[in-house]
């Protein structure tokens, strides 16, 4: 039976679209940069392909694709990374990497969902995940496991929190709706496919989700960029933001070529 809604049409691209880098990163390549590429690649392709067949009106927004200014004036656009987590994906074993798929609808996020290939997971709005208990213990920062950002070690000092690295930006929210981690801090940049299908399962699950001065976070912006982010538990939210508040502020992140800063 086909997709009955824009939830399952959301989930079943994100699995689909993992079923299909699980096979690439099976194939012999010549080093990891042929890996990462053939992934990037043959996902955009497939994702590009099922959109247009199954969502033809609907504009598209993607990592891996041309950015058409069609889409401003679109009622609904699909946001989506084909492989958040590249780094990941071509070392083998790692399973911290991510497909994104979202639909934004007339200023809001409507449905979503990440899958987490390499587990065989996906999680989405269709079905909203159940938040785990708070656990008695210091807070827990997803943060990235090669390169974890100043704002995010003081925090952590400040709280006297621990760090939790990992991959992709989606593998790090997820940690949060999983109850692995209590918060995903990110004051480095990113573009709107690195958070946009992540924050719809985080909402879903009744997380909070904002810049970091707590100001709504927007989609389907002339401008892509997001400059900073927070996805935390609901209880968490007040004192994480009254503690970076207080932080020294850092200079604007410099933009990759490609959303790349998890």
């Amino acid at each position: 039976m086909p997709p009955r809604n824009d939830h399952e049409l959301a989930r079943d691209f994100a699995e689909s679209a993992g079923a299909l880098l699980v096979q690439v990163r099976g194939r012999t390549f010549a080093d990891a940069s042929a890996r990462k590429g053939a992934g990037d690649a043959e996902s955009h392709r497939f994702l590009s392909e099922r959109l247009g067949e199954l969502c033809p009106d609907d504009a598209v927004l993607s990592e891996e694709g041309a950015d058409d200014a069609a889409r401003l004036d679109a009622d609904r656009v699909w946001i989506v990374d084909p492989l958040d987590g590249t780094r990941e994906f071509s070392e083998p074993y790692r399973t911290d990497w991510a497909v994104h798929v979202a639909l934004w609808e007339r200023g809001e996020l409507a449905a979503g969902a990440v899958a987490i290939p390499a587990e065989g997971l996906t999680l989405h709005t269709g079905e909203a995940p159940a938040l785990p208990a708070a656990v008695d213990a210091p807070v827990r920062l997803a943060v990235s496991r090669s390169r974890p950002p100043a704002l995010v070690q003081d925090l952590a000092a400040q709280l006297g929190g621990e760090l939790v690295p990992m991959g992709s930006a989606g593998v790090k929210a997820m940690a949060v709706v999983r109850g692995q981690a209590d918060a995903y801090v990110h004051g480095g940049g990113q573009y709107e496919w690195d958070s946009a299908a992540p924050v719809a399962v985080a909402r879903a699950a009744g997380l909070h989700t904002s810049r970091l001065d707590g100001t709504p976070l927007r989609y389907n912006q002339p401008d892509p960029w997001l400059p900073d982010l927070l996805i935390c538990r609901p209880e968490l939210a007040d004192r994480l933001l009254a503690a970076i508040a207080e932080m020294p502020r850092e200079a604007a992140p410099s933009r990759p070529s490609h959303g790349g800063a998890h």
